[in-house]
């Protein structure tokens, strides 16, 4: 019998916050090289900490993010 095919959950696409060049130019820097899906996944991890430094500006009564919120 055929096996079949489990879709595997797709992430919405949302822009990439990082700038590739600069990233891989740092990676090559320090002697390695930068796989194309770790780009996203360091786009991804940007997101997350924007969104809890959002959720600490808010809860401090604030609308602008500030370093201590990162």
């Amino acid at each position: 019998m055929a096996k079949k095919k489990v879709k595997s959950p797709v992430k919405k696409s949302r822009e990439v916050l990082v700038v590739a060049s600069k990233v891989k130019a740092y990676v090559k820097s320090r002697r390695m090289n930068t796989s194309a899906d770790a780009i996203a996944e360091l786009s991804d991890k940007v997101y997350c900490l924007l969104d809890q430094a959002t959720t600490r500006t808010k809860a401090n009564g604030r609308k602008t993010v500030k370093p201590q919120d990162v």
